[in-house]
This record gives structure tokens, C-alpha cells and sequence, in this order.
């Protein structure tokens, strides 16, 4: 089956209150989104990489992939006015039938490992999403007052979120709405299951300065 990363890379540094985007932030010498690349073409020969940048940085991109890659896996199309249309810019170049990962440019430490669980669970399920335990007490808020939830059957929802292409493609020509802030959200409006499976502790998303020093602490 053929396999396709879509790297949605459309972050600023507004917390980090610095004018570079997230994706092109130095960690221990190399662009964060060089980590992210590199993870997925190890992971598979055959993998494809979609690069979705804002058009403004699209030449940073461009000396990414000149610095370190092979343009003949990776293409690089124009990211959208949100996440979900970032996401439908770069199904357009999907042409045949294969597993679509979507993935955070910044989640940078992302692994082969949870790359190809990712992969083998979306052959037999179709769409996969990878969630990790909430450790943190959590309370919802109602218009009046608020209320404790059992944190156990809550989940943190990482990224790649991989689906088969016959999926996900037909469930990105409904319209956008608000609530759909992940592929999954997307395909279950279009009314199929979303399945999930343990992901990893160390893919979380770059966010903070704080972020960056201990992604360079866990990089060897």
C-alpha cells in the first residue's frame, strides 16, 4: 500500500514571542521540522512526504529540503486559512490509493515506532488517531458552574492521525466547520469511527521555549 505523510506546518511563535515559526526554530543545530521529516522518511522507503507551509515560508521550506532531503519524496504545497484547509490543499495531490498520515510539523519527535503502529492499525481499521493518558484533574465548564470528570476516560490526542485514503478524501469535500480542529473530528462528521491507539509520551507538540529544551534533552 502506498503511504503519504501530509506535514501540516502552519505554526507561528507567538508564545515564544519570536518572529520564526515554530517549525523553522533551531533544536541542538537543525530546524525542528528537520526532525519531523527525517522520522517519517526513515520510517518507510516508499513514504511520500506532503510539506504544507504558508505561502510566506514557503522558501524557508524549500532550503529545508535543499539542505537535508530529496525533493523526489517530498512536495511542498500551500497551507490554508486553517488547519482543515491546510489539510484539503495537500489531498489535492493525492492521486492514488494509499494510508494517509497527518501530522504536526512541530510534534518533531514523533517515532518510527508509533509511525508504523500508526500505519498497521489504519490497514486493518481504517482511521487511527493516537491518544495518550490525561494526568492532569479536569473540569468542565457550564454556563452557570463547573464539574469534575473522571480523567480516566479522558484522552490527549496526538498526531499522526493516519487514515486510508478512501476515508479521509471523500471525508474532506464536506463543508468546514468550527468544531473540526483535528482529521478526526472531519471523518467523524462524514459519520464513520474513529479508532484509537497508545501513542508516546515524547510527541508532544513544540509550543514553548521550555518545549525546545527538552526536545534537545530526549534527541540524541
Amino acid at each position: 500500500m502506498k503511504k503519504t505523510a501530509i506535514i501540516v506546518a502552519g505554526g507561528f511563535g507567538t508564545r515564544m514571542n519570536s518572529s520564526v515559526p515554530k517549525q523553522f526554530m533551531l533544536l541542538k543545530g537543525k530546524p525542528v521540522l528537520y526532525y519531523t521529516l527525517q522520522a517519517f522518511l526513515s520510517a518507510y522507503d516508499d513514504l511520500q512526504v506532503i510539506l504544507v507551509l504558508p505561502e510566506e515560508h514557503i522558501e524557508t521550506g524549500k532550503e529545508i529540503i535543499d539542505a537535508y532531503f530529496d525533493y523526489r519524496r517530498i512536495q511542498i504545497t500551500m497551507g490554508g486559512r486553517t488547519r482543515f484547509h491546510s489539510v484539503q490543499n495537500g489531498l489535492r495531490l493525492i492521486q492514488d490509493e494509499s494510508i494517509l498520515f497527518v501530522h504536526d510539523a512541530v510534534r518533531c519527535l514523533v517515532s518510527v515506532n508509533l509511525i508504523h503502529r500508526c500505519y498497521e492499525a489504519a490497514i486493518e481499521k481504517g482511521a487511527v488517531v493516537p491518544v495518550i493518558e490525561c494526568k492532569d484533574s479536569v473540569r468542565i465548564i457550564r454556563e452557570d458552574d463547573n464539574e469534575a470528570l473522571d480523567r480516566s476516560a479522558i484522552k490527549l490526542v496526538q498526531t499522526p492521525q493516519t487514515f486510508h485514503s478512501k476515508i479521509l478524501l471523500p471525508a474532506y469535500q464536506i463543508d468546514y466547520k468550527d468544531k473540526f480542529t483535528d482529521e478526526a473530528t472531519v471523518v467523524e462528521a462524514f459519520g464513520l469511527k474513529v479508532h484509537l491507539i497508545q501513542g508516546e509520551e515524547d510527541n508532544f507538540k513544540i509550543t514553548r521555549s521550555i518545549d525546545l529544551e527538552i526536545a534537545a534533552s530526549i534527541i540524541v
